[in-house]
């Protein structure tokens, strides 16, 4: 009976989308104190062992886009978070397990999102569905409530960012 063998390659990607799956889980249903430390133990892991040379800098810009872009949206009025269930770690007008999603996502431009970056039209599709999909995910595990107009807006943010990383990744 032939093996199926499996590279090192694919299992890296594998592993690099299960990680973030299991800091994405772990940042809605655990909150701020959760998101600090299963965050940092996740991003100081891809950053010792998956990362590429000078990859530290789009975790830092995404980072910042994050909260930017999702703090604007706050400050907008965008999403009503549910302070009493637990204590809250802010970063800026973010709590910080809502902030910590977006550098867990930049550990996954240049690994298991890779081939995406090649298909700008399907990037974007990708990006505006899915974006908007874990924004009311996370809001019903959360207890977040979104403002009618957040999850068109974030739908077209991530549209936008996803065209943009195809762009960058094709020079």
């Amino acid at each position: 009976m032939p093996r199926l063998a499996v590279s090192p390659a694919l299992c890296r990607q594998l592993f690099n989308a299960l990680s973030f799956e299991a800091g994405w889980l772990a940042c809605v249903l655990g909150g701020s104190w959760v998101a600090l430390g299963v965050g940092t133990l996740l991003i100081g892991w891809h950053l010792w062992r998956l990362a590429y040379p000078g990859e530290w800098r789009l975790l830092g810009g995404l980072a910042l886009a994050g909260l930017v872009i999702d703090g604007g949206f706050a400050l907008a009025g965008g999403f009503t978070f549910n302070e009493a269930a637990q204590p809250v770690l802010d970063a800026g007008p973010l709590p910080l397990w809502l902030w910590m999603l977006w550098p867990l996502f930049a550990t996954l431009v240049h690994h298991s999102l890779g081939w995406l970056w090649r298909f700008p039209r399907l990037a974007m599709l990708c990006g505006g569905l899915g974006g908007a999909l874990s924004y009311y995910g996370g809001s019903v595990l959360a207890n977040v409530t979104l403002a009618p107009w957040l999850l068109p807006a974030e739908a077209l943010t991530w549209v936008l960012l996803c065209a943009w990383l195809s762009r960058r990744a094709r020079r």
